[in-house]
């Protein structure tokens, strides 16, 4: 029998050794980048190998599915995506801090070799605390709300390059999320509310806790200007923002459309603030010329705003020097929110007070119970289930001659 022709893409190569290889050179569909036709040239070592070869790359060009060879980093895949961002500079540095781990581990990688096993492995360092960063320090472990978010973003940097024809598949959607449940939040009682306030009228900071406990966010504290505090109308202006973005003070927009909003001044907020306008006053005289810029509410004694993480760092002190329980300064903010509901005000006045555009957010994130408040449901319900006894008593006693068991 003879030998079956070699196909017009399979050449029989002799090297100088001798030895024999077989070469596939084939039409491999259009580049997704320069928009031209591209061709595969591949060397095998049997003619069987070209020939599976050469089949698969028919079936995968057919499909649409062939990706060609590509020499391109995981470091320059991640560079190449945030770049391409329109985001704003914090939400950019938290998705430069969530690759950070892959970029130091497998920056050098060819995008295209990385498997779901280089993921598994790094997620289970993070979360182990076993990851070793560029400076060769441990880094402390990831919990599932910092893991997750990380595959998130790594899928979407692959599912990218999936979609410009870069990659068979996104390898980060085949790893498993770390199961977790999200942290509870913790608010302040109203006992604990007056207790803080009532100390943080010692404290040269106090209003920035007025402000805290009035629901706005530590950026909205720190951000806050005289220009946007009326006193004559009573009214406080949210309209400027000031966050911590790779550990520096950034100031920009609110948080969203609907966290730009003005509050009324309540009668205790524009006390502290008046009393913090004072101070700030003197200390801008004692200093003269050497006094910063002086524009915004809360600010040092030389007048310059805050670095954002400076401000919790206050608001931890503030909490052991008045006695009460620490909880984070943002759950400050939580607390505004379930005590407004405790006191019954609607849900749509809360949305709007803290800045939020859906109302079921506000009460899914923002509103919690507390143990005086489920006491209250507790006496509330026996009510009910006692009055739906004595009410079942008397309907079941009536229309009968017997008398009560009790006059039996």
């Amino acid at each position: 029998m003879s030998r079956r022709q070699l196909p017009p893409q399979i050449e029989k190569v002799t090297l100088k050794d001798g030895s024999v290889r077989y070469q596939v050179t084939a039409e491999a569909g259009v580049d997704p980048k320069t928009g031209k036709r591209r061709q595969t040239r591949k060397r095998y070592r049997t003619e069987r190998e070209a020939r599976s070869a050469l089949a698969e790359l028919a079936a995968t060009v057919a499909r649409g599915t062939y990706v060609s060879p590509s020499e391109l980093t995981v470091e320059q895949a991640c560079a190449e995506w945030l770049a391409g961002k329109r985001v704003r500079k914090t939400t950019m540095s938290a998705y430069a801090h969530s690759l950070l781990p892959l970029r130091t581990r497998h920056g050098d990688l060819p995008v295209q070799k990385l498997t779901k096993k280089h993921l598994d492995d790094l997620v289970n360092d993070l979360v182990a605390g076993a990851f070793v960063g560029s400076g060769g320090r441990t880094h402390r472990s990831w919990s599932p709300q910092t893991v997750n978010p990380m595959l998130n973003h790594i899928g979407a940097m692959l599912r990218g390059l999936v979609d410009q024809g870069l990659l068979v598949r996104n390898v980060a959607s085949l790893v498993d999320r770390v199961p977790g449940t999200k942290k509870e939040m913790q608010t302040f009682t109203t006992a604990e509310v007056r207790q803080l306030l009532s100390a943080a009228d010692d404290d040269r900071n106090g209003h920035a806790w007025h402000l805290a406990l009035s629901g706005l966010r530590r950026g909205e504290i720190g951000g806050l200007r005289w220009s946007d505090v009326d006193f004559g109308a009573k009214v406080l202006r949210i309209r400027n923002n000031r966050v911590s973005a790779n550990g520096q003070p950034v100031e920009g927009d609110p948080k969203s459309e609907k966290s730009i909003r003005a509050l009324p001044l309540t009668d205790s907020l524009a006390d502290a603030l008046r009393r913090a306008h004072r101070i700030q006053v003197r200390e801008k005289k004692a200093l003269g010329n050497a006094y910063g810029p002086g524009t915004h509410v809360v600010c040092d004694p030389a007048g310059h705003p805050y670095h954002p993480d400076t401000l919790s760092d206050y608001w931890d002190r503030m909490c052991r020097t008045a006695g009460v329980r620490r909880i984070r300064l943002h759950d400050a903010r939580h607390t505004c929110g379930t005590l407004m509901h405790l006191e019954r005000v609607p849900t749509a006045v809360i949305a709007a007070w803290l800045g939020h555009a859906d109302n079921a957010f506000t009460m899914r994130t923002y509103v919690h119970s507390q143990d005086g408040a489920l006491v209250a449901a507790a006496l509330a319900w026996q009510t009910v289930v006692t009055k739906r006894d004595i009410d079942g008593g008397e309907a079941a006693s009536a229309g009968t001659d017997r008398p009560p068991l009790n006059e039996v």
